[in-house]
C-alpha cells in the first residue's frame, strides 16, 4: 500500500462526504459536492490545459454509487448522472491536501462568473 492508498474508506451518505483515512494518521472528509464540482473527468476538466468548465449548482449533489476501480482508484455516480471521472488514490489524496485553497478558488470563480453553488431551477407545478 503506497502512502497515497487509504486505509479507510466511508461513505457518510447522510452528510454526502467521503472519508479518507491513512496509515500516517492524516484524514480527510470530502464532501459529494466538492469532489463533483473536482471531477478529473474530461467533461469537468476538458482535453488540455485552461479548457476546465466551472460546475455550478452542485450544492445539493450526492453519492449515487461509488466503484472500486482496481486497486488504485473509485469510480463515483453521483445523482445529478455525472458518472465519468475515475477518481485515483493519488488525485483524492491531493483533492484532500489541497481543500482549503481549491475551495476558495472554486468559491471565487463562482462569484466571478455570476454562478451560484445552489441549483436555479425553479420548479413550475
Amino acid at each position: 500500500m503506497t502512502t497515497n492508498t487509504p486505509a479507510v474508506v466511508n461513505i457518510h451518505r447522510k452528510s454526502a462526504t467521503l472519508e479518507l483515512g491513512y496509515q500516517d494518521g492524516t484524514s480527510y472528509r470530502l464532501s459529494a459536492e466538492y469532489l463533483r464540482v473536482f471531477s478529473p473527468s474530461a467533461e469537468v476538466q476538458g482535453h488540455g490545459p485552461g479548457q476546465s468548465v466551472l460546475q455550478h449548482g452542485k450544492a445539493e449533489v450526492q453519492f449515487q454509487d461509488i466503484e472500486p476501480q482496481g486497486h488504485y482508484a473509485i469510480k463515483i455516480t453521483f445523482s445529478d448522472g455525472h458518472d465519468s471521472g475515475i477518481y485515483s488514490w493519488d488525485y483524492l489524496r491531493h483533492l484532500g491536501e489541497d481543500y482549503e485553497q481549491n475551495w476558495q478558488t472554486y468559491l471565487e470563480q463562482l462569484k466571478d462568473a455570476g454562478k451560484h453553488r445552489q441549483s436555479q431551477f425553479i420548479a413550475l407545478s
